[in-house]
């Protein structure tokens, strides 16, 4: 939309509540006449203005402070003014109410940064940052969040893609001289240069994934022979009987979901029936949602009987051969001759589930799992989306597809690899863009954002 065609829009900005401030805001060519009729005097950009707002029949509605950002300095980058009322909402929405009866309109959700990116006040992935923040559901995860408002995530993509279309550029030129060998081109460099940015690729992709993790939760399935105690798990991590545990050999029939936050870990948990061969046609089924459930988790914790671990990893080799991240837990630890061995396995964890033995060190291993290996403790973080990790993955796979068309001297080929890379990088900030996506995205923000 070009700016010259925009109209201005209106909104509640902030959520009242009892006895605070609520905010109405406006933005585009008409945001300073309105709030200045609503005012009833002039206002000077950056000034705080004690003023009565006022109804059509100059009555005041009531009395505040209004705020003038004069365009291209304000959030959405165009002509904005704030209208700070008491807290009431019946008040707010008579005051909003107002601002359109004098020619604003109300705003749809997101529609303030999403001219904010279109004036390019922020990128894509920083917009989506701003809801991010405003949904974070502790500290850290608004830490992180404001890390990617500011721009760190952007940032490293744009470095990414500035290595990438060097290497463009360097590929181009090449095919301008195909009579000629690669390596007489320039070759051993380019390589070079592709290790290195597959290197930072790799590396901001797990900084995103942990991001995605912070933002969404992980999701973990837990998995295992019947009778494994898995349920039990459930219970025990959740704080509360939500499944049903007993002795009898697949009691879960059909999958369980709970979201708990274990140490600002957010977790959805799903339970699901016992792996296992023969069973009725309804267990039958459990197992096969067990498997579709599998095929999208971002964690398999492995729940095996304590007493015959190795069964039990036979059984389940093949259900969870596609999941990235597995736990392995002993459970009914408490049953082995003298109790829980104090030394853990090198891969696993033993525990009593139903008894709440070796909890906290499961605590702690789900933290690690969900913040990465190597991640340190808060520092550096940044929030991301689904959306995000799924385009750096493609980036992987074209960079890997461009490498291999460099290596047979497919010159074209492999621009056309890079192109599409290029490409995948620029979806997420927005200098590759369908309009779909952006709809896609805004719509999921609040009313005044």
């Amino acid at each position: 939309m070009n700016p010259a065609d925009r109209d201005t829009i209106a909104a509640i900005a902030t959520a009242p509540g009892a006895g605070g401030v609520g905010i109405v805001r406006l933005s585009g060519p008409d945001a300073q006449p309105v709030g200045e009729a609503v005012s009833g005097r002039a206002l000077t950009p950056r000034h705080a203005h004690h003023v009565r707002f006022r109804d059509e029949h100059g009555a005041t509605l009531d009395d505040g402070i209004a705020l003038y950002f004069a365009a291209p300095a304000s959030y959405t980058g165009e002509d904005v003014v704030e209208l700070q009322a008491h807290g009431s909402p019946a008040l707010l929405q008579e005051l909003l109410t107002r601002c359109c009866a004098l020619g604003a309109r109300r705003a749809r959700p997101g529609e303030f940064s999403e001219r904010a990116f279109l004036e390019g006040r922020l990128d894509l992935a920083q917009a989506e940052a701003v809801a991010d923040l405003i949904a974070a559901s502790d500290a850290r995860a608004a830490r992180a969040a404001r890390r990617a408002l500011d721009g760190e995530f952007s940032r490293r993509i744009e470095a990414l893609a500035e290595d990438l279309l060097a290497i463009r550029v360097h590929v181009e030129a090449a095919i301008d001289f195909a009579d000629e060998s690669l390596d007489t081109l320039g070759g051993a460099a380019l390589r070079v240069r592709f290790d290195a940015l597959a290197q930072a690729l790799q590396a901001l992709l797990a900084a995103a994934e942990r991001g995605r993790r912070l933002r969404d939760g992980l999701h973990a399935v837990i998995v295992g022979p019947p009778n494994a105690g898995k349920s039990s798990l459930l219970n025990a991590l959740a704080g509360s009987e939500r499944a049903i545990v007993t002795d009898i050999a697949g009691t879960t029939r059909d999958l369980l979901h709970e979201v708990v936050r274990i140490d600002g870990v957010e977790l959805t948990l799903v339970d699901t029936a016992g792996l296992r061969q023969g069973g009725d046609s309804i267990e039958r089924e459990g197992m096969r949602r067990a498997r579709g459930e599998l095929e999208r988790a971002d964690l398999a914790i492995v729940v095996l009987d304590a007493r015959d671990p190795d069964a039990g990893r036979a059984a389940v080799a093949e259900a969870i051969s596609g999941v990235g991240q597995r736990l392995w837990l002993y459970n009914k630890a408490d049953l082995l001759p003298g109790g829980a061995p104090n030394a853990q396995p090198g891969d696993a964890l033993y525990l009593s589930a139903l008894h709440g033995v070796g909890l906290d060190a499961l605590h702690a291993r789900l933290r690690q799992l969900a913040h990465g290996e190597d991640a340190e403790a808060g520092g550096g973080e940044f929030t991301a989306r689904a959306r995000h990790v799924e385009a750096l993955h493609r980036v992987v796979d074209e960079l890997a597809q461009a490498r291999l068309q460099l290596d047979h001297e497919a010159l074209e080929l492999a621009a056309e690899a890079l192109r599409q890379a290029h490409d995948a990088l620029g979806e997420i900030t927005g200098r590759v863009r369908a309009d779909d996506l952006l709809g896609s995205i805004f719509s999921s923000f609040c009313i005044g954002k």
